[in-house]
């Protein structure tokens, strides 16, 4: 029970977080996580005295990431640019960890020996693009930059596993080879990556043949994908090769399946993608979140002394990765696609952007708490300094980046592209209202259109009053002019007059009270009909059938409902007339009000679902015109078009999902 309360805050604590960051996101989330988890570890609760098990860690929390990151890759700029990633994300990480580990052994030489100076800088050389990203939203990082940043973090973490296991495995036999190491390395690294490779292919296989046989069986499709880095991982360590490495390679094999399946199986590629990045986000906030709940129980058994010493050392270790970070890019001895005028600045923002993140905190968490019966006195030493080493690149990325990268900058703005989806609606609106029959169908279908714009428009309560007030006083218009015309007799315009002026959709109302006003209403209604039915039918004799009851009642609803299209169609015309982008959104719950009243009358009649769906594709494809000749016409940047037609391909595919 308290495994499963401590798992219960940790998520709390993760979505807390990302809302406060979502509030105020000047700040890094993984800064705030990391604050959350020492507010969290502060509670006066056993639950959140977390003891981690290194095996179960990587397997639960560092394979699912590294597979995610894998399947989030292009194999074809994999392929094109596989010499600069190796040269980045392998041979600068195995540099790393030969100098820094080399000069922590000659600086301390009592405390450090090689190999627990290897091991230490094996685990803060990975590096973490989702750490860059969260602090370089909203600025313009040059395209091959970011690039290979998130190629280098992907692969570096890799080589920092292994070349952890080879120092933790030197550490344990007390004993190092560089023949045997090198051999190790070869067949744990690429043991690995082929044996990953080979797994991938086959559940490709799979997938592709159960898809081929029942199409888009997503209800076991997408178990298997979330289950595969588990699996891949426990197969790859059981046969002495790299877990992590396997699981990357069986990622990048999917990431060619997803690009070959771009335009098929639409349903499962949607939630596969959406499972994956809730995953992803919720372990990265998990593992930032454990380091501030385990930070504050690691110092306690550290003296303030040797706090001190240990920022230094850590401090120092930034400093020596940050420089050959530059100098690699700046030398060249990595090539990115910098032009001279720009390499100076390239090579500072790869040198900065090397920001350590969940990888780091994870090898640094996955230290064994015992080594040969013996507990490991070096342990809650290296969790603080890879802890502090995170601190420390992220502070610096936070106030480095935004000096040196410009804002990002779009071609319109957010109260512009609101603007100009609504025109888009309305005009799909219009077309539907001019280019087709009056029905309940197109009644429906523009419904459904206006609700596009319900999320992008505030809503003013004063504005729909006006046009609720002025909408009502068509309808009544409306009765009069039928009551004069000897269309409706007066005793009939009475009731109508009576029922809609106590009609529930008056008002804006909350979804709830909305709900239960609704329901009440059909109940009083229903008993309305009832009482007044003899009055308006004195053909109907007390002692009159059930049948003659009920074909009396079929009469007058019809009767009712013939009037309620007469007065939506004026009420239509009317809101129609005065329809503009500021009050879009208030005409359109002002025809929902409408709209709802007649289907308190119409419910029972049939309608015709292919109607409805030839309605809704026409109108999305008039949307879509609409967003191309506003381009031809150039009053719309094609970045506008885009994010446009982006969106009502969103709101289609969601349509096209429901209709299931």
């Amino acid at each position: 029970m308290a495994l499963l309360l401590g798992i219960i805050l940790l998520l709390t604590t993760v979505v807390v977080a990302n809302v406060i960051h979502l509030i105020y996101p000047k700040i890094p989330l993984s800064i705030y996580q990391i604050i959350a988890g020492v507010l969290l570890a502060s509670l006066p609760t056993t639950a959140t005295d977390f003891t981690m098990h290194p095996e179960i860690f990587m397997m639960v929390i560092i394979a699912p990431l590294m597979f995610n990151d894998g399947q989030n890759q292009s194999f074809t700029y994999l392929s094109r640019n596989f010499r600069s990633i190796l040269s980045i994300a392998v041979v600068l990480s195995l540099v790393t960890v030969i100098i820094a580990g080399t000069i922590l052994h000659l600086a301390m030489p009592q405390t450090f020996s090689f190999t627990l100076a290897f091991m230490l800088a094996a685990i803060i050389t990975p590096t973490d693009a989702v750490a860059v990203k969260s602090i370089t939203t909203g600025m313009s990082v040059p395209e091959n930059v970011n690039g290979a940043l998130e190629y280098e973090s992907l692969f570096n973490d890799a080589s920092g596993i292994v070349l952890l296991d080879l120092a933790l495995a030197s550490y344990r036999s007390g004993d190092f080879s560089v023949g045997h190491g090198l051999w190790i390395f070869v067949y744990v690294f690429f043991g690995g990556i082929i044996f990953g490779a080979i797994m991938g292919l086959l559940l490709i296989k799979l997938r592709t043949q159960l898809m081929r046989s029942h199409v888009d069986i997503g209800s076991i499709v997408i178990p298997i994908n979330v289950m595969t880095p588990i699996v891949v991982y426990w197969l790859a360590e059981e046969l002495h090769f790299s877990g992590i490495l396997a699981v990357v390679a069986a990622g990048v094999v999917h990431s060619i399946l997803y690009n070959r399946l771009r335009l098929t199986s639409t349903k499962v590629q949607m939630a596969t993608t959406t499972t994956w990045t809730i995953i992803s986000d919720a372990l990265n906030g998990l593992v930032f979140v454990l380091l501030g709940v385990l930070l504050p129980q690691v110092p306690r058994s550290t003296s303030l002394p040797n706090l001190g010493r240990l920022f230094v050392i850590s401090l120092v270790l930034y400093l020596i990765m940050t420089l050959l970070r530059y100098c690699w890019v700046r030398f060249r001895l990595v090539r990115i696609g910098s032009a001279n005028d720009q390499l100076n600045r390239d090579s500072i923002l790869m040198a900065i952007g090397g920001i350590h993140g969940t990888i780091t905190l994870s090898l640094a968490f996955s230290l064994p708490v015992m080594i040969n019966h013996h507990a490991f006195a070096f342990r809650n030493s290296m969790i603080l300094i890879a802890a502090i080493v995170i601190l420390i690149s992220l502070l610096v990325g936070a106030i480095v980046f935004p000096l040196m990268l410009p804002a990002k900058s779009q071609s319109y703005t957010p109260e512009e592209f609101h603007r100009q989806l609504i025109a888009t609606i309305q005009y799909a609106i219009n077309q539907l209202r001019t280019q087709t029959e009056d029905s309940r169908e197109r009644a429906i279908v523009i419904d459904q259109l206006s609700t596009q714009m319900n999320q992008y428009h505030q809503f003013n309560k004063q504005r729909f009053t006006q046009l609720m007030s002025r909408a009502h006083k068509v309808e009544m218009q409306t009765l009069d002019q039928l009551n004069a015309d000897g269309a409706i007799s007066d005793r009939e315009a009475a009731m109508y007059a009576h029922f809609v002026n106590r009609s529930i959709f008056r008002s804006p109302q909350h979804q709830l009270t909305e709900f239960t006003s609704l329901f009440w209403h059909r109940l009083k209604w229903h008993f309305f009909r009832k009482r007044h039915l003899r009055s308006y039918h004195p053909d109907i004799m007390p002692a009159a059938s059930h049948k003659q009851t009920v074909q009396a009642i079929k009469q007058q609803r019809q009767a009712i409902l013939k009037v309620l299209t007469i007065v939506n169609n004026n009420v239509d015309e009317y809101l129609h007339s005065v329809e503009n982008t500021t009050n879009a959104n208030e005409v359109a719950m002002v025809r929902r009000v409408f709209f709802q009243q007649k289907q308190l009358f119409s419910r029972r009649q049939d309608l015709d679902l292919d109607m409805i769906t030839n309605l809704s594709i026409e109108a999305f494809q008039w949307e879509h015109s609409f967003v191309q000749e506003r381009l031809a016409a150039g009053k719309l940047s094609q970045e506008l078009a885009n994010a446009l037609n982006e969106q009502i391909s969103t709101d289609e595919l969601v349509y096209s999902q429901s209709l299931d």
